[in-house]
């Protein structure tokens, strides 16, 4: 996939719609978890932010566990949708799960409050419901990936040097641990970086074992 390419076909992840109150609280808190990382995030503030009253926040949000839930919820479908579209493609197995990887790095760079939301340090204390849904989100993406995986090694009819299990299981060691050095490096470490030199090692496991 060229730069041209991604720059097209990856979301440009920005929740907030012109007149769009909902979006416009969804912006204010994932600005919020970017900008002031284990500052509290009461509705006195987000109102003042989103420049409207607190009632105003509790016609959209009952909440802030829902608040929290309504970025979830945004990250799912935006990272989804584009995950069905690089299935429905026309390129190889190894190819769809290469760019399934790029679009979800991808997604939680151009977004490091919700980058942040998912490695669950703002979720402390709040509904337990959470926690389960950012698993949730992890699941899916895991689940995409195995699929991918093994259908490519139908294809191919050869014995892979991994499993499609253990290969799945370093692709979200590398996800999820270049989400959480982009979190922990105060959005420093970017999680695309050198992601093309490193996506030949990656996928090595998926090779035919030499005989």
């Amino acid at each position: 996939m060229t730069t041209d390419q991604r720059d097209q076909s990856e979301p440009e992840i920005k929740p907030k719609q012109r007149g769009n109150r909902r979006a416009d609280i969804l912006e204010a808190v994932a600005t919020m978890l970017e900008t002031a990382p284990g500052a509290k995030i009461t509705t006195a503030k987000l109102a003042t932010a989103v420049g409207v009253s607190e009632a105003a926040i509790y016609r959209h949000f009952a909440s802030k566990a829902q608040i929290f839930e309504g970025l979830i919820g945004f990250a799912e479908d935006a990272i989804f949708s584009r995950i069905q579209a690089i299935s429905a493609s026309q390129q190889t197995k190894l190819d769809k799960t290469r760019d399934v990887l790029l679009l979800v790095l991808t997604f939680f760079e151009r977004n490091p409050g919700i980058a942040r939301l998912m490695m669950g340090d703002p979720l402390v204390g709040e509904a337990p419901r959470l926690k389960p849904r950012v698993r949730q989100l992890f699941d899916r993406v895991e689940t995409e990936c195995r699929q991918l995986i093994r259908d490519e090694q139908l294809e191919s009819m050869a014995n892979a040097l991994l499993t499609p299990s253990e290969q799945t299981t370093l692709f979200m060691h590398m996800l999820e641990g270049a989400i959480a050095r982009f979190v922990r490096s105060e959005f420093n470490a970017l999680p695309t970086e050198h992601f093309a030199a490193y996506w030949p090692v990656l996928a090595s496991g998926m090779r035919p074992t030499a005989h």
